[in-house]
């Protein structure tokens, strides 16, 4: 079975093969199949999003889509950017002057309690729909530490492990992110799903 991702992003794509490996099933980028598909993401949750993008690339491509969405959410900022986090500030701010808006929004707070969220859905031509969410708590720290990753990882601090998200080496942030753990409980979904195709 072939899915499309309903991304533009080659990482997103290597990461969900690492994770599909071995089930049957082929990804592809949907500008793999010359499909460009623009989603305006009109939802106020990250399962509304993911399942706008994966609907609309499966309509596009008529192949299964696979979509996810994800943002950081800060206690003290009543849950936001949430699923603002890629426009947060208004378009055209740069990862670091996010990163420096959320630290604004929190000076004088004291609680800094954050998690980061990713929720990946499948959508099928059928109509049917898998979906499975992902979430890691952490910190917001006092200022950007780490060159790694990108977006929110710099100021995202895992106290468990005492190092920002932007600190660790790719694998490791990838055994405990958001998107890693919702893609774990996605492949799980999605082998039973195919189990039952076959029976």
């Amino acid at each position: 079975m072939k899915f499309v991702l309903a991304s533009r992003n080659s990482h997103k794509l290597a990461e969900l093969r690492r994770i599909l490996d071995g089930l049957g099933v082929e990804a592809v980028l949907e500008s793999d199949l010359g499909v460009d598909v623009e989603v305006e993401e009109t939802g106020e949750t990250f399962e509304e999003n993911s399942l706008l993008k994966a609907r609309a690339v499966m309509e596009a491509t008529g192949l299964p889509a696979i979509a996810d969405d994800s943002g950081l959410c800060v206690n003290a900022l009543a849950g936001g950017p949430g699923v603002y986090s890629a426009r947060y500030g208004g378009e055209g701010l740069t990862d670091p002057q996010r990163c420096q808006l959320v630290l604004q929004g929190l000076k004088g707070q004291i609680d800094r309690g954050a998690k980061f969220v990713s929720v990946v859905t499948a959508c099928f031509p059928g109509g049917d729909v898998l979906s499975a969410r992902g979430e890691c708590p952490g910190t917001i720290a006092y200022a950007p530490q780490g060159e790694n990753g990108f977006g929110y990882d710099p100021i995202f601090f895992v106290p468990g492990l005492r190092k920002t998200f932007a600190q660790m080496a790719p694998e490791e942030k990838n055994a405990i992110s958001h998107r890693g753990r919702a893609l774990e409980k996605f492949r799980t979904e999605l082998e039973g799903y195919l189990r039952g195709l076959d029976q």
